[in-house]
């Protein structure tokens, strides 16, 4: 299964929130994660890692052939023991890998997607903040599921309303994650005509306990179970598996009770008194649980 996490917009904590879905993956199946962020890497930096492995020799060894096997062969763990592919911090090299990793015609994530195709493995791509005609987008639409993030922040949300029916036609299996404060699920809903899947806390001790950087509960880096963002990884991973779709309609409150959501007015949202924004078409996404 290849899982895309990304943005439109800003810095949500893609990074952040792929590490955590990786981690809290449900076993059995065998998870890792590639940095495939264009704009360059941030792990290596972050963890101190070697630059032997990675991204770009991943991307040399499968110029030819797209082993699944090689995706394993380059990685390196984090602290905590995650399998992760890390990018360069250079933007161009990045971009570079990113090519190389594309079969010829473009269209296909080569060697990330044959990985991604092996029983029991979840291949989680980093994407980043994508743009149209990003050198990440054949791992974007080759995904089997695309997992949007975006601060519930009037700016934001202005950003992605416009951008929303496009991302709609990248996956045939799209969902939203808001991230920290700000619009409710159900403004957000009433507004944009998809409701989101859940809103993810910005809890950065269970990042790091997640990650390996920092010692868990009761003196051990096991925990993340504990953390209010590992919690709600692992929902999102069992919403997301396969077997288990993510369910239509439960628990989305009636939008007809809820005050009108906010409107694009002049360069910005405000909470309207004037009829709430009409849906907007959406085909991909996934109408999810409401939190």
């Amino acid at each position: 299964m290849l899982v895309a996490v990304l943005s439109l917009k800003g810095s949500p904590g893609v990074t952040t929130f792929a590490v955590a879905l990786a981690v809290r993956w449900p076993g059995p199946a065998r998870s890792v994660v590639i940095e495939a962020d264009p704009s360059g890497g941030d792990l290596a930096t972050r963890f101190s890692l070697p630059s032997h492995r990675g991204l770009l020799s991943l991307a040399a060894a499968a110029h030819h052939k797209a082993d699944p096997a090689l995706v394993w062969q380059h990685c390196l763990a984090l602290p905590g023991g995650l399998p992760v592919v890390a990018a360069p911090p250079d933007a161009e090299q990045a971009r570079a890998a990113l090519s190389a990793l594309v079969l010829p015609q473009g269209t296909d994530a080569g060697v990330l997607r044959a990985a991604a195709d092996v029983p029991g493995v979840v291949v989680i791509a980093d994407c980043g903040r994508v743009d149209p005609g990003s050198a990440v987008m054949p791992v974007v639409c080759s995904a089997d599921v695309v997992v949007l993030l975006t601060r519930a922040r009037a700016d934001d949300l202005a950003h992605l309303a416009r951008r929303m029916p496009v991302v709609g036609r990248w996956s045939r299996r799209a969902v939203l994650l808001l991230v920290g404060e700000g619009y409710s699920s159900a403004e957000v809903a009433r507004g944009l005509g998809v409701v989101p899947l859940g809103r993810v806390p910005v809890d950065p001790r269970g990042a790091a306990v997640l990650s390996g950087r920092s010692i868990g509960p009761r003196g051990s880096r096991g925990g993340p179970s504990r953390s209010a963002l590992g919690r709600v990884a692992h929902e999102v991973a069992v919403r997301l598996q396969p077997q288990q779709p993510v369910p239509a309609g439960r628990g989305v409150p009636d939008l007809r009770a809820v005050p009108a959501a906010p409107m694009w007015v002049n360069g910005v949202w405000v909470a309207p008194t004037p009829p709430p924004l009409p849906a907007l078409p959406v085909s991909g996404f996934t109408r999810g649980v409401a939190s």
